[in-house]
């Protein structure tokens, strides 16, 4: 699966791109602020319906323009797939497939399977626990229909339950009953999105630890480890006796929302005990094996993104990573950067089919090489 063309009306710094693609490499070079990132982030949306960068939707419309328009042709199992988003201010996001639209857009996820490594990945080891869980739903949501829903009608009824929590504040009542009509809702959605997520780290964890040794070069153990409430308590009893406290803190204080993705080095935390550069190679091995992941339940290598690479390896620790991505087992790449020789040279090198286009101060995208 490769995607074809990319042609972009009023997203974000770009009034009009239209530009053919190899199905190998692609690589977009220039100088900061020009709107590299922007081109892998359009991709993006075509994959996973929305922005890796910006979540509100009408913030990526081009400056004082009304709406944008973001359209791809792929090519996935010997068919062409036309892909279009198009965003229109005080309007509703629309997405089309071959011209039809969507009715709800998680029936598009999972369709173009995508793994985007970018500078925000520290987030997974800085930010919070939410981060991590959206990591593990971003995987695990590409190639499973069920667990996708599953999370919508979770987050729906634990929403529904946090604001029924604070009624009852605001109304100095309670009613038991009527709370745990929600707490049926989260079990019954909660229990499947457990037992996946457990699933999914357990079986990605060895792939991660070779994709580790391989780029890093050394043998320190790394490991991942899921951590959820679920693991002590059945969630029926947790819900029940974290009942009392819910109901003065006005919120769910028990279920997978609380999950988090614990990572280490060794015996100890990543974020606490990990060089820069160990925790940068921990996350680039993450994302690979995100990759392989992805690749072996689905049979279709994701559209792989990297965005600024050279900005979290020397050059050859870039020749590295880019030799091993360019093998068969993966597919189509996407790659920034802000030195266009630096990047030719290690292309040169590896004789792999690419494009290499040079985009300027003035939103110009010139090819360059291919």
């Amino acid at each position: 699966m490769h995607l074809k063309s990319l042609s972009l009306v009023n997203f974000k710094n770009y009034e009009n791109l239209d530009i053919p693609l190899s199905e190998k490499i692609n690589c977009f070079v220039g100088e900061n602020g020009v709107g590299k990132t922007n081109v892998l982030d359009a991709v993006h949306y075509l994959a996973l319906c929305k922005s890796n960068l910006n979540p509100i939707d009408t913030q990526n419309i081009r400056y004082e323009q009304e709406f944008c328009v973001i359209q791809g042709v792929f090519h996935r199992l010997d068919k062409e797939e036309n892909i279009l988003c198009g965003i229109q201010k005080s309007k509703k996001k629309q997405f089309k497939r071959n011209q039809k639209e969507y009715k709800k857009l998680s029936e598009h996820i999972g369709l173009i399977p995508l793994v985007m490594v970018s500078p925000f990945d520290s987030l997974l080891i800085n930010g919070g626990s939410d981060e991590r869980r959206k990591f593990i739903n971003g995987v695990v949501a590409q190639y499973s229909k069920v667990y996708l829903e599953n999370i919508i009608q979770y987050n729906h009824a634990l929403t529904q339950r946090n604001r029924l929590l604070k009624d009852f504040a605001a109304s100095r009542s309670f009613n038991r009953e009527m709370l745990e009509v929600w707490d049926e809702q989260l079990i019954r959605y909660g229990e499947p999105v457990f037992r996946e997520r457990k699933r999914f780290v357990e079986e990605i964890l060895p792939v991660f630890g070779a994709f580790y040794e391989h780029v890093s070069g050394n043998r320190e153990k790394v490991a991942l480890a899921y951590q959820s409430q679920l693991e002590q308590l059945d969630f029926r009893e947790g819900l029940s006796t974290s009942m009392e406290k819910d109901r003065i803190l006005q919120y769910t204080t028990f279920g997978v929302h609380k999950d988090d993705l614990n990572m280490k080095l060794g015996e100890y935390s990543l974020k606490k005990s990990g060089s820069q550069g160990q925790q940068k190679t921990f996350l680039v091995a993450l994302k690979l094996a995100e990759f392989e992941f992805i690749r072996k339940i689905t049979e279709i290598p994701p559209i792989l993104l990297l965005d600024d690479i050279f900005d979290k390896f020397d050059s050859r620790r870039v020749k590295h990573i880019i030799s091993l991505v360019a093998q068969n087992n993966f597919g189509q790449i996407f790659i920034t950067d802000t030195n266009a020789s630096r990047l030719q040279g290690i292309l040169s090198e590896l004789s792999k089919e690419h494009l290499i286009y040079e985009i300027d101060h003035e939103n110009t995208v010139k090819l360059l090489e291919g």
